[in-house]
């Protein structure tokens, strides 16, 4: 979507193109024809033609002996808003922390060392919390080896997932605290 919207604006900002759209909004029309009234070489309006088509702000058919050019009206019936303002443009601040985190504190799929700031911790055991299925009784044995493929230390990292509400440990049997249980 965002680089659509790019090529889309890059395809406007030339004047011949915006001439050629003009003629368009009034009739169809094919290449010679938009030459001579634009005084133009016939290469040099093909080569506009092309690129409003690969954005999709023309559309081509033919007709005997020509290609006829239309307006794409679909296009023309967009707004700038709708056009230039795109959710998934920018990247949600949540997201791009937690990922550099993530990036900061794990290497080759290990993890480096376990944050001290509480928010980070929390984003650290959350990826490890991945390897554990909701509903699964785990041994504390099972939960160690799990954790152990991240980090030596696999004793805090139990811990503070029980610390932190997203692990309950009932007479060494562990469980994933489904999002609906923390209430």
């Amino acid at each position: 979507m965002k680089n659509a919207a790019i090529e889309l604006l890059k395809a406007l900002s030339d004047g011949t193109r915006l001439d050629i759209i003009n003629i368009l909004a009034k009739q169809d029309s094919y290449v010679e024809q938009l030459a001579a009234t634009l005084s133009l070489a016939p290469a040099t309006v093909c080569y506009h033609l092309k690129k409003m088509e690969q954005v999709g702000l023309v559309t081509s058919a033919r007709s005997q002996f020509y290609i006829i050019y239309s307006l794409n009206q679909k296009a023309f019936d967009r707004t700038l808003r709708e056009l230039v303002i795109c959710p998934a443009r920018v990247p949600d601040a949540d997201e791009k922390y937690r990922r550099e985190v993530l990036e900061h504190f794990f290497r080759y799929g290990k993890l480096t060392t376990i944050p001290v700031q509480r928010k980070k911790r929390e984003i650290v055991l959350q990826k490890l919390l991945e390897r554990f299925a909701v509903g699964i009784d785990y041994t504390e044995r099972e939960v160690s080896e799990i954790l152990a493929e991240y980090h030596e230390d696999y004793c805090t990292l139990r811990r503070e997932m029980i610390a932190c509400g997203l692990m309950t440990r009932d007479h060494e049997i562990y469980r994933v605290v489904q999002k609906d249980d923390k209430t």
